[in-house]
């Protein structure tokens, strides 16, 4: 996505005309990803990359008395942003997560900015700070499978997306039962619930089956 400053750090005053420029279906995508944290019973969210507040207060809407604490790594986004009911902090995805436990960690339009080891790590870290049966929500820009549905402008080196079914198995990888909560073009709502230690050797053990099918 273009309009970045300082080294792709977004500007709060030029943020939302930006991504509805750039992004159709920009206010869908928000509307979809915290309409899917809706059945989940959450009194401590964590969200990663709370930009303007867009996806907290939808979130916050829909968990009235939840506690939610947010991440983000620009400075203008923290000195700008202020939602009730809401810590929001300084931190990139790179570093360590907030201390959970957290019942809901939900996340949108950031995730895309790891490259592929990056987002199997980091959601191997959002496993170890979920509550046993505790969910991760995100809706993020994805590579379609139709090249010509990939519409969002991209910029190298920063938007780095990958296919839906690459982030999935990714997911149940690190211990979650994943899957597609929405999607439209290029760009996809994910929800995975945080499976029992039992449960989540065996979806390991089928990973590794397929795997030595697959070769």
């Amino acid at each position: 996505m273009v309009g970045a400053v300082d080294e792709f750090e977004f500007t709060p005053e030029t943020f939302l005309e930006l991504m509805h420029h750039e992004i159709p279906g920009y206010e869908e995508i928000e509307d979809e990803t915290a309409g899917a944290t809706e059945d989940v019973e959450a009194a401590r969210i964590l969200e990663l990359g709370f930009g303007t507040g867009e996806t907290t207060r939808r979130v916050l809407a829909r968990h009235p008395g939840a506690h939610l604490v947010g991440i983000d790594g620009s400075t203008r986004m923290l000195a700008a942003t202020h939602v009730e009911g809401a810590d929001l902090r300084l931190g990139e995805l790179v570093d360590p997560l907030p201390a959970g436990p957290f019942d809901l960690v939900v996340s949108c339009l950031t995730i895309h900015h790891l490259d592929g080891p990056g987002k199997r790590d980091l959601f191997r870290r959002i496993a170890e700070v979920l509550s046993p049966g505790g969910s991760l929500v995100y809706g993020d820009v994805i590579v379609p499978e139709d090249p010509a549905d990939a519409v969002i402008p991209l910029t190298p080196e920063y938007d780095l997306p990958d296919r839906l079914e690459d982030q999935l198995a990714w997911l149940r990888e690190a211990g979650f039962d994943a899957g597609t909560a929405w999607a439209r073009g290029d760009l996809a709502v994910v929800r995975a619930r945080r499976l029992p230690p039992s449960r989540r050797s065996r979806w390991r053990t089928r990973a590794r089956f397929r795997r030595a099918r697959a070769m």
